[in-house]
């Protein structure tokens, strides 16, 4: 019993690790996220950092497929939400939300518009977790069409993702927030004319 209640500890802060990693790589990008920082942002001293993560490599790409997993989760509970046939527009909605704009290092932000520019000078497991979180938001995309699985669907999808992450990561350069909101405005409803 005593090594189940060590073992689920040891996942406790293996989570808390993996959550903190996500809110670094959201709010400096992978070459900003420090061992040191990370461990202390989860509560923890860096020493225990090699009980859990072979190098700083694997936290990376582990705490980048923990971010990817966060956004598609909070993406799918806006669908959850939507009224029957505005799912897709609701999960466009809460990827352009002005909290989502604001806060790019909470559990709902894009890790993609956030740090995507530097995915290609990360390592082959950084990039191959990456590759997993995209296709998987390609993937909800796409089920929010009636023809999703034909080839059509997976198109539109892939289109739509790219338009929100583009217009995320112009949203959150631009200094001016009506700017801002104009960008996000525009691509929302570019998303609505091509979805139709």
């Amino acid at each position: 019993m005593k090594d189940v209640k060590a073992g689920s500890k040891k996942e406790q802060t293996r989570e808390r690790i993996l959550r903190a990693g996500a809110r670094a790589i959201r709010k400096h990008g992978y070459e900003g996220v420090g061992v040191a920082d990370v461990m202390r942002e989860a509560g923890l001293t860096h020493g225990g950092f090699y009980a859990h993560f072979a190098s700083r490599d694997a936290l990376l790409a582990q705490a980048a497929e923990h971010a990817g997993v966060e956004s598609v989760e909070n993406l799918s509970r806006a669908v959850a939400r939507a009224k029957p046939g505005e799912e897709l527009m609701a999960l466009v909605d809460s990827y352009l939300a002005d909290r989502h704009v604001e806060a790019p290092e909470q559990g709902l932000g894009c890790a993609l518009a956030a740090a995507g520019s530097e995915v290609p000078r990360q390592n082959d497991e950084v990039r191959r977790a990456v590759n997993r979180r995209i296709k998987d938001l390609i993937g909800l995309v796409e089920r929010q069409f009636p023809d999703w699985g034909k080839n059509a669907a997976h198109e539109k999808a892939m289109a739509i993702v790219a338009s929100m992450v583009g217009a995320l990561l112009l949203a959150r350069a631009v200094g001016d927030p009506q700017l801002s909101k104009s960008i996000r405005k525009a691509a929302r409803e570019l998303i609505r004319s091509a979805a139709g």
